[in-house]
Protein backbone atom coordinates (compact mmCIF):
# COMPACT_ATOMS: atom_id res chain seq x y z
CA UNK A 1 0.00 0.00 0.00
CA UNK A 2 1.37 3.28 -0.90
CA UNK A 3 1.33 6.19 2.06
CA UNK A 4 2.23 9.54 2.11
CA UNK A 5 4.72 10.97 -1.12
CA UNK A 6 4.76 7.10 -2.81
CA UNK A 7 6.04 6.15 0.36
CA UNK A 8 4.85 2.31 1.29
CA UNK A 9 2.88 2.38 4.37
CA UNK A 10 3.85 -0.55 6.62
CA UNK A 11 0.89 -0.29 9.14
CA UNK A 12 0.02 1.52 12.26
CA UNK A 13 0.88 0.77 15.68
CA UNK A 14 0.32 2.38 19.48
CA UNK A 15 4.13 4.06 19.54
CA UNK A 16 6.63 4.56 16.96
CA UNK A 17 10.36 5.04 18.87
CA UNK A 18 13.01 6.56 16.46
CA UNK A 19 16.70 5.16 18.06
CA UNK A 20 17.14 2.05 19.30
CA UNK A 21 19.99 3.37 21.60
CA UNK A 22 20.72 3.85 25.10
CA UNK A 23 17.00 5.08 25.30
CA UNK A 24 15.11 3.67 22.84
CA UNK A 25 15.66 0.20 23.58
CA UNK A 26 14.69 0.85 27.62
CA UNK A 27 11.24 2.06 26.07
CA UNK A 28 10.93 -0.92 23.40
CA UNK A 29 11.21 -3.45 26.04
CA UNK A 30 8.50 -1.44 28.83
CA UNK A 31 5.94 -0.30 26.40
CA UNK A 32 5.62 -3.97 25.49
CA UNK A 33 5.75 -6.01 28.49
CA UNK A 34 2.00 -5.77 28.98
CA UNK A 35 1.68 -6.72 25.79
CA UNK A 36 -1.46 -4.13 25.92
CA UNK A 37 0.72 -1.89 23.34
CA UNK A 38 1.96 -2.75 19.41
CA UNK A 39 5.35 -0.64 19.21
CA UNK A 40 7.63 -0.03 15.83
CA UNK A 41 11.39 0.42 17.07
CA UNK A 42 13.44 1.56 14.02
CA UNK A 43 17.42 2.01 14.08
CA UNK A 44 19.26 3.50 11.46
CA UNK A 45 22.52 0.94 11.80
CA UNK A 46 22.38 -2.78 12.12
CA UNK A 47 21.99 -5.13 14.08
CA UNK A 48 24.95 -5.59 16.70
CA UNK A 49 26.71 -9.14 15.25
CA UNK A 50 30.48 -7.25 15.45
CA UNK A 51 32.11 -9.81 17.65
CA UNK A 52 33.93 -6.23 19.18
CA UNK A 53 30.58 -4.79 20.18
CA UNK A 54 30.59 -7.38 23.25
CA UNK A 55 33.97 -7.40 24.41
CA UNK A 56 34.78 -4.56 26.13
CA UNK A 57 38.00 -3.32 24.89
CA UNK A 58 36.27 -3.48 21.69
CA UNK A 59 35.52 0.01 21.74
CA UNK A 60 38.57 1.19 20.49
CA UNK A 61 37.85 -1.08 17.38
CA UNK A 62 34.73 0.56 16.60
CA UNK A 63 35.84 4.23 17.47
CA UNK A 64 36.46 4.74 13.54
CA UNK A 65 34.29 2.11 12.14
CA UNK A 66 31.56 3.83 9.92
CA UNK A 67 29.21 0.41 9.97
CA UNK A 68 28.43 0.96 13.83
CA UNK A 69 29.00 4.61 14.07
CA UNK A 70 27.85 8.18 12.62
CA UNK A 71 31.44 9.66 12.62
CA UNK A 72 30.37 12.98 13.36
CA UNK A 73 32.82 15.71 13.13
CA UNK A 74 32.70 19.32 14.89
CA UNK A 75 32.84 22.40 13.07
CA UNK A 76 36.34 24.21 13.95
CA UNK A 77 36.41 25.11 17.30
CA UNK A 78 37.44 28.44 18.10
CA UNK A 79 38.52 28.13 21.78
CA UNK A 80 40.61 24.84 20.28
CA UNK A 81 42.94 26.43 18.37
CA UNK A 82 40.14 25.67 15.16
CA UNK A 83 40.28 22.34 15.79
CA UNK A 84 37.57 20.16 14.46
CA UNK A 85 36.75 17.43 17.14
CA UNK A 86 35.89 14.02 16.17
CA UNK A 87 31.93 12.70 17.78
CA UNK A 88 31.64 9.22 17.39
CA UNK A 89 27.85 8.04 18.34
CA UNK A 90 26.74 4.90 18.13
CA UNK A 91 24.76 3.66 15.09
CA UNK A 92 23.68 0.19 15.62
CA UNK A 93 20.93 -1.44 17.57
CA UNK A 94 22.44 -0.44 21.38
CA UNK A 95 23.11 3.23 20.04
CA UNK A 96 26.35 4.89 21.97
CA UNK A 97 25.60 1.93 25.08
CA UNK A 98 27.40 -0.51 22.12
CA UNK A 99 30.16 1.53 21.73
CA UNK A 100 30.84 3.17 24.69
CA UNK A 101 33.44 2.98 27.17
CA UNK A 102 31.26 1.22 29.80
CA UNK A 103 31.82 3.27 32.81
CA UNK A 104 28.77 3.11 35.35
CA UNK A 105 28.38 6.70 36.95
CA UNK A 106 25.19 8.44 37.74
CA UNK A 107 26.32 12.20 38.44
CA UNK A 108 25.66 13.75 41.75
CA UNK A 109 22.67 14.02 43.96
CA UNK A 110 22.59 18.16 43.22
CA UNK A 111 22.84 17.99 39.66
CA UNK A 112 18.99 16.49 39.46
CA UNK A 113 17.56 18.78 42.55
CA UNK A 114 19.34 21.29 39.93
CA UNK A 115 17.11 20.35 37.18
CA UNK A 116 13.95 20.30 40.07
CA UNK A 117 15.12 23.65 41.00
CA UNK A 118 14.97 25.02 37.65
CA UNK A 119 11.07 24.10 37.55
CA UNK A 120 11.41 20.91 36.21
CA UNK A 121 9.07 19.38 38.78
CA UNK A 122 9.67 15.51 39.63
CA UNK A 123 12.93 15.51 38.29
CA UNK A 124 15.44 15.76 41.81
CA UNK A 125 17.44 13.08 42.79
CA UNK A 126 14.91 11.24 45.13
CA UNK A 127 12.35 11.42 42.08
CA UNK A 128 15.11 9.71 39.72
CA UNK A 129 16.75 7.48 42.41
CA UNK A 130 14.32 4.84 42.04
CA UNK A 131 14.82 4.33 38.46
CA UNK A 132 17.98 3.94 38.81
CA UNK A 133 17.62 1.07 40.67
CA UNK A 134 14.72 -0.06 38.99
CA UNK A 135 17.41 -0.32 35.96
CA UNK A 136 20.34 -2.05 37.81
CA UNK A 137 21.86 -5.51 38.76
CA UNK A 138 24.23 -4.74 41.46
CA UNK A 139 27.11 -7.05 41.62
CA UNK A 140 27.50 -5.69 45.20
CA UNK A 141 23.68 -6.23 46.09
CA UNK A 142 20.54 -4.28 46.86
CA UNK A 143 21.08 -1.11 49.40
CA UNK A 144 19.70 2.27 49.41
CA UNK A 145 21.26 2.95 46.47
CA UNK A 146 21.55 0.16 44.74
CA UNK A 147 18.59 -2.47 42.79
CA UNK A 148 19.13 -5.67 41.89
CA UNK A 149 16.84 -7.84 39.36
CA UNK A 150 17.59 -4.72 36.99
CA UNK A 151 18.24 -5.76 33.36
CA UNK A 152 21.22 -3.48 33.54
CA UNK A 153 24.36 -5.98 34.67
CA UNK A 154 26.28 -3.30 36.83
CA UNK A 155 29.72 -5.01 37.42
CA UNK A 156 33.43 -4.26 39.31
CA UNK A 157 36.71 -4.32 37.66
CA UNK A 158 37.73 -7.96 36.34
CA UNK A 159 41.41 -6.86 36.22
CA UNK A 160 44.27 -6.83 38.72
CA UNK A 161 45.64 -3.81 37.98
CA UNK A 162 49.02 -2.20 40.39
CA UNK A 163 48.87 0.94 38.07
CA UNK A 164 45.36 1.84 39.49
CA UNK A 165 45.72 0.23 42.91
CA UNK A 166 48.87 3.15 42.84
CA UNK A 167 46.94 5.36 41.60
CA UNK A 168 43.58 5.75 44.19
CA UNK A 169 46.61 5.44 46.87
CA UNK A 170 48.54 8.69 45.60
CA UNK A 171 45.21 10.09 45.44
CA UNK A 172 44.58 9.68 48.69
CA UNK A 173 48.20 10.84 49.46
CA UNK A 174 47.77 14.24 48.09
CA UNK A 175 44.01 14.76 50.29
CA UNK A 176 41.34 13.29 48.12
CA UNK A 177 39.11 10.53 50.50
CA UNK A 178 39.13 6.78 49.13
CA UNK A 179 35.59 6.43 47.36
CA UNK A 180 34.69 2.46 47.13
CA UNK A 181 30.97 3.84 45.43
CA UNK A 182 30.83 6.69 42.99
CA UNK A 183 27.20 6.31 43.11
CA UNK A 184 26.23 5.69 46.70
CA UNK A 185 25.95 8.76 49.40
CA UNK A 186 28.87 10.84 47.95
CA UNK A 187 30.49 11.45 44.65
CA UNK A 188 33.76 12.45 45.75
CA UNK A 189 36.58 10.90 46.37
CA UNK A 190 39.18 7.89 44.04
CA UNK A 191 38.67 4.40 43.18
CA UNK A 192 37.56 1.86 40.45
CA UNK A 193 35.08 2.58 38.20
CA UNK A 194 32.48 0.20 38.34
CA UNK A 195 31.14 -1.02 34.44
CA UNK A 196 27.68 -1.91 32.59
CA UNK A 197 29.52 -5.60 31.85
CA UNK A 198 27.61 -8.75 32.89
CA UNK A 199 30.78 -12.05 33.29
CA UNK A 200 33.26 -10.07 30.74
CA UNK A 201 30.83 -9.08 28.62
CA UNK A 202 29.73 -5.83 27.53
CA UNK A 203 26.33 -5.14 28.63
CA UNK A 204 24.86 -2.71 26.02
CA UNK A 205 20.82 -2.04 26.02
CA UNK A 206 20.37 -3.80 23.42
CA UNK A 207 21.51 -6.62 25.10
CA UNK A 208 20.09 -5.74 28.33
CA UNK A 209 16.82 -4.54 27.51
CA UNK A 210 16.08 -4.98 23.90
CA UNK A 211 17.02 -9.24 23.59
CA UNK A 212 14.37 -9.97 26.38
CA UNK A 213 11.78 -8.41 24.39
CA UNK A 214 12.46 -9.25 20.47
CA UNK A 215 10.19 -12.45 20.28
CA UNK A 216 7.23 -9.78 21.67
CA UNK A 217 4.38 -10.21 18.79
CA UNK A 218 3.73 -6.70 19.80
CA UNK A 219 7.10 -5.51 18.94
CA UNK A 220 8.58 -4.77 15.35
CA UNK A 221 12.27 -3.97 15.24
CA UNK A 222 13.47 -2.32 11.93
CA UNK A 223 17.05 -1.81 11.42
CA UNK A 224 19.25 -0.09 8.67
CA UNK A 225 16.07 2.16 8.64
CA UNK A 226 17.01 5.92 8.46
CA UNK A 227 14.12 8.50 9.55
CA UNK A 228 13.38 11.04 7.00
CA UNK A 229 10.79 13.04 8.91
CA UNK A 230 8.12 13.14 11.30
CA UNK A 231 4.77 13.22 9.94
CA UNK A 232 1.81 15.25 11.11
CA UNK A 233 -1.95 15.77 10.51
CA UNK A 234 -1.91 19.56 11.58
CA UNK A 235 0.28 19.64 15.29
CA UNK A 236 0.04 16.23 15.71
CA UNK A 237 2.50 14.06 14.98
CA UNK A 238 1.05 11.14 13.44
CA UNK A 239 3.85 8.64 12.00
CA UNK A 240 7.16 8.64 10.49
CA UNK A 241 8.81 8.24 7.01
CA UNK A 242 11.98 6.10 6.70
CA UNK A 243 14.16 5.30 4.43
CA UNK A 244 15.27 1.56 4.27
CA UNK A 245 17.29 -0.15 1.50
CA UNK A 246 16.80 2.08 -1.03
CA UNK A 247 12.94 2.09 -0.28
CA UNK A 248 11.16 4.69 1.01
CA UNK A 249 8.59 3.65 3.83
CA UNK A 250 6.06 5.16 6.35
CA UNK A 251 4.45 3.87 9.51
CA UNK A 252 1.45 5.66 11.54
CA UNK A 253 1.21 6.22 15.34
CA UNK A 254 -2.22 5.38 16.77
CA UNK A 255 -0.46 7.05 20.14
CA UNK A 256 2.59 8.71 20.12
CA UNK A 257 6.04 9.31 18.05
CA UNK A 258 9.11 9.20 20.65
CA UNK A 259 12.30 10.47 18.90
CA UNK A 260 15.24 8.82 21.01
CA UNK A 261 18.11 8.85 18.65
CA UNK A 262 20.41 10.94 20.51
CA UNK A 263 21.72 14.32 21.09
CA UNK A 264 22.93 15.35 17.68
CA UNK A 265 20.06 12.84 15.34
CA UNK A 266 16.83 13.90 17.62
CA UNK A 267 17.61 17.76 17.14
CA UNK A 268 18.06 17.16 13.39
CA UNK A 269 15.10 14.82 13.18
CA UNK A 270 13.05 17.57 14.23
CA UNK A 271 14.55 20.57 12.35
CA UNK A 272 14.00 17.78 9.26
CA UNK A 273 10.32 17.59 10.19
CA UNK A 274 9.19 21.42 10.61
CA UNK A 275 9.97 21.80 14.41
CA UNK A 276 12.83 24.40 15.44
CA UNK A 277 14.00 27.62 13.99
CA UNK A 278 11.64 28.64 11.43
CA UNK A 279 14.04 31.24 10.16
CA UNK A 280 17.09 27.85 9.91
CA UNK A 281 13.81 25.51 8.17
CA UNK A 282 13.23 27.86 5.65
CA UNK A 283 16.43 28.43 4.77
CA UNK A 284 16.41 24.68 3.28
CA UNK A 285 13.32 24.95 2.10
CA UNK A 286 11.28 22.51 5.15
CA UNK A 287 8.05 23.68 5.66
CA UNK A 288 7.49 25.00 9.49
CA UNK A 289 5.06 23.00 11.51
CA UNK A 290 6.12 24.65 14.62
CA UNK A 291 8.59 27.90 15.37
CA UNK A 292 10.86 26.48 18.19
CA UNK A 293 14.06 28.08 18.12
CA UNK A 294 15.32 25.95 21.07
CA UNK A 295 15.88 22.76 19.26
CA UNK A 296 19.31 22.25 18.71
CA UNK A 297 20.26 24.73 21.00
CA UNK A 298 22.37 24.54 24.38
CA UNK A 299 24.53 21.97 23.35
CA UNK A 300 26.68 21.20 25.86
CA UNK A 301 29.37 18.71 25.99
CA UNK A 302 32.32 17.05 28.61
CA UNK A 303 35.68 18.11 27.91
CA UNK A 304 39.17 15.90 28.48
CA UNK A 305 42.66 16.99 29.05
CA UNK A 306 45.27 13.90 29.17
CA UNK A 307 48.41 13.54 31.00
CA UNK A 308 50.62 10.82 29.33
CA UNK A 309 53.12 9.12 31.62
CA UNK A 310 55.43 6.91 30.92
CA UNK A 311 55.69 3.63 32.88
CA UNK A 312 58.85 2.07 34.14
CA UNK A 313 57.93 -1.05 34.28
CA UNK A 314 56.48 -3.14 31.81
CA UNK A 315 53.20 -3.91 33.04
CA UNK A 316 50.69 -1.31 31.00
CA UNK A 317 48.47 -2.84 28.24
CA UNK A 318 51.09 -1.09 25.78
CA UNK A 319 53.37 -3.86 26.92
CA UNK A 320 50.66 -6.48 26.39
CA UNK A 321 49.73 -6.14 22.98
CA UNK A 322 53.65 -5.56 22.09
CA UNK A 323 54.49 -8.99 22.94
CA UNK A 324 53.02 -11.94 21.09
CA UNK A 325 53.41 -13.92 23.72
CA UNK A 326 51.08 -11.60 26.36
CA UNK A 327 48.47 -10.91 23.37
CA UNK A 328 47.92 -14.50 23.15
CA UNK A 329 47.73 -14.96 27.14
CA UNK A 330 45.57 -12.10 27.27
CA UNK A 331 43.05 -13.44 24.24
CA UNK A 332 43.30 -16.93 26.09
CA UNK A 333 42.25 -15.39 29.40
CA UNK A 334 39.13 -13.89 28.32
CA UNK A 335 38.49 -17.14 26.05
CA UNK A 336 38.70 -19.25 29.08
CA UNK A 337 37.83 -16.86 32.06
CA UNK A 338 36.14 -13.76 30.90
CA UNK A 339 39.25 -11.70 32.81
CA UNK A 340 42.00 -9.62 32.19
CA UNK A 341 42.78 -6.54 29.94
CA UNK A 342 40.33 -7.57 27.43
CA UNK A 343 37.68 -6.71 30.23
CA UNK A 344 38.88 -3.00 30.77
CA UNK A 345 36.33 -0.14 29.89
CA UNK A 346 37.39 3.47 29.27
CA UNK A 347 38.78 4.24 32.76
CA UNK A 348 39.57 1.57 35.09
CA UNK A 349 39.96 3.79 38.00
CA UNK A 350 39.00 7.58 38.67
CA UNK A 351 38.71 10.39 40.69
CA UNK A 352 36.08 13.21 41.64
CA UNK A 353 37.38 16.46 43.73
CA UNK A 354 37.10 19.81 43.97
CA UNK A 355 39.42 22.60 42.39
CA UNK A 356 38.27 25.11 45.12
CA UNK A 357 37.52 25.07 48.54
CA UNK A 358 34.59 27.11 47.58
CA UNK A 359 32.73 24.29 45.62
CA UNK A 360 30.30 22.10 47.75
CA UNK A 361 30.39 19.52 45.07
CA UNK A 362 33.00 18.14 43.04
CA UNK A 363 33.92 19.62 39.70
CA UNK A 364 36.48 17.78 37.72
CA UNK A 365 36.81 13.83 36.84
CA UNK A 366 39.78 11.59 36.36
CA UNK A 367 39.73 8.76 34.11
CA UNK A 368 42.10 7.11 34.54
CA UNK A 369 44.05 3.70 32.09
CA UNK A 370 46.72 1.69 31.89
CA UNK A 371 47.38 2.35 28.47
CA UNK A 372 48.26 5.05 26.10
CA UNK A 373 48.02 6.49 22.53
CA UNK A 374 47.63 9.58 20.57
CA UNK A 375 44.09 9.33 19.94
CA UNK A 376 41.64 7.28 20.68
CA UNK A 377 41.08 4.46 18.33
CA UNK A 378 44.34 4.37 17.04
CA UNK A 379 47.45 2.10 18.12
CA UNK A 380 48.84 2.29 21.33
CA UNK A 381 52.22 3.94 21.78
CA UNK A 382 55.25 1.00 21.64
CA UNK A 383 56.67 2.38 24.85
CA UNK A 384 55.22 1.48 28.40
CA UNK A 385 52.80 4.09 29.33
CA UNK A 386 49.67 5.13 31.06
CA UNK A 387 47.46 8.05 30.96
CA UNK A 388 44.94 9.95 33.05
CA UNK A 389 42.21 12.60 31.63
CA UNK A 390 40.83 15.45 33.20
CA UNK A 391 37.03 16.18 32.80
CA UNK A 392 35.61 18.98 33.90
CA UNK A 393 32.11 18.17 35.09
CA UNK A 394 30.06 21.47 34.61
CA UNK A 395 31.40 23.53 31.89
CA UNK A 396 29.34 26.90 30.98
CA UNK A 397 29.88 26.62 27.51
CA UNK A 398 27.48 25.95 24.99
CA UNK A 399 27.13 25.02 21.22
CA UNK A 400 24.21 23.79 19.16
CA UNK A 401 23.45 21.71 16.15
CA UNK A 402 21.46 22.79 13.23
CA UNK A 403 20.86 20.91 10.31
CA UNK A 404 23.14 21.80 6.89
CA UNK A 405 20.54 20.19 4.62
CA UNK A 406 17.11 19.17 4.10
CA UNK A 407 18.64 15.68 3.31
CA UNK A 408 18.73 13.52 6.13
CA UNK A 409 21.84 11.56 5.17
CA UNK A 410 23.67 15.20 5.59
CA UNK A 411 25.63 15.52 9.24
CA UNK A 412 24.21 18.22 11.05
CA UNK A 413 26.45 21.14 11.74
CA UNK A 414 27.56 20.49 15.32
CA UNK A 415 29.70 23.61 17.23
CA UNK A 416 30.03 22.95 21.18
CA UNK A 417 32.32 26.32 21.47
CA UNK A 418 34.39 24.60 23.82
CA UNK A 419 36.61 26.46 26.40
CA UNK A 420 34.56 29.40 25.61
CA UNK A 421 34.26 31.24 29.06
CA UNK A 422 36.66 32.07 32.07
CA UNK A 423 34.96 29.28 34.30
CA UNK A 424 35.83 26.42 31.72
CA UNK A 425 39.43 27.80 30.63
CA UNK A 426 40.36 27.91 34.77
CA UNK A 427 39.28 24.39 35.36
CA UNK A 428 40.79 22.72 33.22
CA UNK A 429 43.92 24.35 33.82
CA UNK A 430 43.34 24.06 37.63
CA UNK A 431 42.15 20.21 36.93
CA UNK A 432 45.68 19.98 35.47
CA UNK A 433 47.41 20.62 38.20
CA UNK A 434 45.87 18.63 40.72
CA UNK A 435 46.33 15.45 38.37
CA UNK A 436 49.94 16.33 38.47
CA UNK A 437 50.32 16.19 42.25
CA UNK A 438 48.63 13.12 41.87
CA UNK A 439 50.93 11.30 39.63
CA UNK A 440 53.74 12.97 41.54
CA UNK A 441 52.75 11.49 45.37
CA UNK A 442 54.98 8.69 46.94
CA UNK A 443 52.44 5.79 45.39
CA UNK A 444 53.24 6.29 42.25
CA UNK A 445 56.94 7.47 42.08
CA UNK A 446 58.00 3.55 41.58
CA UNK A 447 55.73 3.29 38.01
CA UNK A 448 56.16 6.68 36.84
CA UNK A 449 59.65 6.78 33.86
CA UNK A 450 58.95 10.98 33.05
CA UNK A 451 56.41 12.98 32.26
CA UNK A 452 55.42 12.52 28.38
CA UNK A 453 52.57 15.02 27.33
CA UNK A 454 52.42 17.51 27.91
CA UNK A 455 55.71 17.30 29.31
CA UNK A 456 57.86 19.10 32.25
CA UNK A 457 58.39 22.48 29.62
CA UNK A 458 55.14 23.12 29.90
CA UNK A 459 54.67 24.51 33.46
CA UNK A 460 52.81 27.89 33.38
CA UNK A 461 49.40 28.27 33.73
CA UNK A 462 49.13 30.11 30.17
CA UNK A 463 51.11 26.94 29.07
CA UNK A 464 48.66 24.20 30.26
CA UNK A 465 46.14 26.51 28.89
CA UNK A 466 47.33 26.46 25.31
CA UNK A 467 48.38 22.71 25.81
CA UNK A 468 44.41 22.16 26.27
CA UNK A 469 43.59 24.27 23.38
CA UNK A 470 45.75 21.78 21.19
CA UNK A 471 45.08 18.73 22.56
CA UNK A 472 41.80 18.20 24.04
CA UNK A 473 39.01 16.25 22.94
CA UNK A 474 35.44 15.02 23.89
CA UNK A 475 34.68 12.80 26.38
CA UNK A 476 31.33 11.78 24.17
CA UNK A 477 28.69 13.23 26.44
CA UNK A 478 27.03 15.77 24.59
CA UNK A 479 23.45 16.62 25.79
CA UNK A 480 20.79 19.74 26.33
CA UNK A 481 19.89 20.13 22.20
CA UNK A 482 16.28 19.50 23.04
CA UNK A 483 16.16 21.01 26.67
CA UNK A 484 13.51 20.27 29.30
CA UNK A 485 12.07 23.52 30.84
CA UNK A 486 9.60 26.17 31.09
CA UNK A 487 11.47 28.86 29.43
CA UNK A 488 10.84 30.05 25.56
CA UNK A 489 13.94 28.07 24.43
CA UNK A 490 13.32 24.69 26.34
CA UNK A 491 12.24 22.18 24.12
CA UNK A 492 10.26 19.46 26.00
CA UNK A 493 8.00 19.40 29.26
CA UNK A 494 8.48 17.59 32.46
CA UNK A 495 6.45 14.70 30.74
CA UNK A 496 8.78 15.06 27.75
CA UNK A 497 5.99 16.21 25.45
CA UNK A 498 7.44 18.69 22.74
CA UNK A 499 6.12 21.63 23.44
CA UNK A 500 3.37 22.74 20.69
CA UNK A 501 3.18 19.73 19.18
CA UNK A 502 0.73 16.69 20.32
CA UNK A 503 1.96 13.15 20.09
CA UNK A 504 5.41 13.87 19.85
CA UNK A 505 8.07 13.13 23.08
CA UNK A 506 11.74 13.40 22.70
CA UNK A 507 13.31 10.87 25.75
CA UNK A 508 17.32 10.82 25.68
CA UNK A 509 20.28 12.43 26.30
CA UNK A 510 18.88 15.50 24.32
CA UNK A 511 16.34 16.66 27.36
CA UNK A 512 18.91 17.14 30.33
CA UNK A 513 18.26 20.69 31.14
CA UNK A 514 22.19 20.93 31.33
CA UNK A 515 25.10 18.27 31.76
CA UNK A 516 25.28 15.95 34.77
CA UNK A 517 28.93 15.41 36.52
CA UNK A 518 29.84 12.17 35.54
CA UNK A 519 29.54 9.87 32.52
CA UNK A 520 26.05 9.87 30.69
CA UNK A 521 24.93 6.31 29.46
CA UNK A 522 23.26 5.43 33.08
CA UNK A 523 21.16 8.84 33.43
CA UNK A 524 20.03 7.92 30.12
CA UNK A 525 18.86 5.01 30.84
CA UNK A 526 17.13 6.59 33.62
CA UNK A 527 15.54 8.60 31.84
CA UNK A 528 14.09 6.69 29.42
CA UNK A 529 13.02 4.35 32.60
CA UNK A 530 11.12 7.41 34.36
CA UNK A 531 9.34 8.07 30.44
CA UNK A 532 8.09 4.11 30.10
CA UNK A 533 5.91 5.40 33.55
CA UNK A 534 5.19 8.13 32.11
CA UNK A 535 3.95 7.21 28.48
CA UNK A 536 2.52 4.14 29.88
CA UNK A 537 0.54 6.56 32.72
CA UNK A 538 -0.53 8.86 30.11
CA UNK A 539 -2.12 5.54 28.00
CA UNK A 540 -4.70 4.63 30.43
Amino acid sequence: MAGRDGAVDTGEFDYIIVGAGSAGCVLANRLTADGKHSVLLLEAGPRDRNIWIHIPIGYARLFKNPKVNWMYQTEPEPGLDGRQVFQPRGKVLGGSSSINGLVYIRGQHADYDRWQQLGNVGWGYDDILPYFKRAENQQRGEDEYHGVGGPLHVSNSRINDPLSDAFITAATQVGIPANNDFNGASQEGAGYYQTTTRNGRRGSTARTYLRAARERRNLKIETNALAQRVLFDGKRASGVAYRQNGALKSARARKEVLVSSGAYNSPQLLQLSGVGSGELLRQHGIDVVHDAPGVGASLQDHLQVRIVTRCSRAITINDDVMSLRRKAMMAMRYAFLRKGPLTIAAASAGAFFKTHPRLSTPDVQIHFIPFSTDKMGENLHTFSGFTAHVCQLRPESRGSVKIKSADPEVAPEIRINYLSTDTDRTTNVEGLKILRKILAAPAMKPFCAGEEEPGPQVTSDADLLAYARQRSSTVFHPTSTCRMGNDPLAVVDQQLRVRGIDGLRVVDGSIMPDLVSGNTNAPIVAIAEKASDMILADAK
